[in-house]
């Protein structure tokens, strides 16, 4: 099902994916545990997590459609292509931005790591399903 050129089966199938990882990289079995420490949370600090669950749907969303828009307007249709600008938006995008986030709020680098290789891996992984399954 195509709509404005985009296809949104990978559109969703990269949403999930994102989830997905977030889900998993949050977990006590990668990097959780760290990710409260560095936050100063506990879970039972955390409060509820239906508000930013649902935000985050909504950013992984939005992160898969651009990932997508991008590809559509440069013709991104082959994998290599596809993980070489997954990479370099990891790279040169969103670690960059973390990484002047992080240095203005004094946030640490454990929690720089553990936040933009989260969204680095993420874009990378998107843009891989973006092309497989488009």
């Amino acid at each position: 099902m195509e709509v404005l050129e985009l296809n949104l089966l990978g559109v969703i199938v990269a949403t999930v994916i994102g989830m997905a990882l977030g889900a998993l990289w949050y977990s006590p079995l990668l990097f959780g545990n760290q990710w409260m420490q560095s936050i100063n949370k506990t879970p039972e600090t955390l409060g509820s997590p239906t508000g930013p669950m649902i935000g985050s749907v909504i950013a992984s969303l939005l992160t898969a459609l651009g990932v997508a828009l991008l590809f559509s307007f440069v013709g991104v249709d082959d994998l290599s292509t596809g993980i070489k600008i997954g990479l370099i938006l990891g790279l040169f995008i969103i670690f960059p931005a973390l990484l002047s986030d992080n240095l203005f709020c004094g946030w640490g680098s454990p929690l720089l790591l553990i936040q933009s290789g989260y969204r680095a891996l993420s874009v990378l992984l998107m843009s891989m399903a973006l092309v497989l399954f488009n």
